[in-house]
């Protein structure tokens, strides 16, 4: 299986929409995150800013896709489309997007859907991340330190 992990350009837009669509778990729609203020446009935007998304792909097909805020230090996206979960491909997505945000903070933050039933939450603390408190609704504040 070849792996390929690589910055994500402005022809990986509507890729990126289509894997974040295609989760079971924490999905939200096309319209679910206009209204959240997620459009193709500020997409383009975050991407000709800087390198902040990555895409993973699995034998030249695109499967998997991290994002991160690197003003903040917020890892703000991490989706891995259902048939390439099981694969490594968060783990190395994480790793890539915790490097590029600890080039610029020494404390890292993910908010995420905090129920029990959400795989995501073990995923972050096997990742060595700490759940340090609620936010809104079933959200959870997740951190990770910079290990000296």
């Amino acid at each position: 299986m070849q792996t390929l992990i690589r910055v994500a350009t402005l022809d990986d837009i509507d890729t990126l929409f289509a894997i974040r669509t295609s989760v079971v778990q924490n999905h939200l729609s096309r319209e679910q995150m206009t209204d959240l203020g997620i459009t193709p446009q500020v997409l383009a935007d975050s991407i000709r800013e800087a390198p902040c998304v990555w895409v993973a792909e699995v034998e030249g097909q695109p499967a998997a896709f991290s994002m991160v805020d690197l003003a903040a230090g917020e890892v703000f996206a991490m989706f891995v489309q259902p048939g390439f979960e099981g694969r490594g491909l968060g783990r190395r997505l994480m790793a890539v997007a915790e490097a590029a945000l600890f080039e610029r903070h020494d404390t890292l933050y993910l908010v995420t859907n905090g129920r029990d039933e959400i795989r995501a939450n073990g995923f972050y603390q096997r990742l060595g991340w700490s759940k340090v408190n609620r936010v809104e609704g079933d959200d959870v504040r997740y951190e990770k330190r910079r290990v000296p």
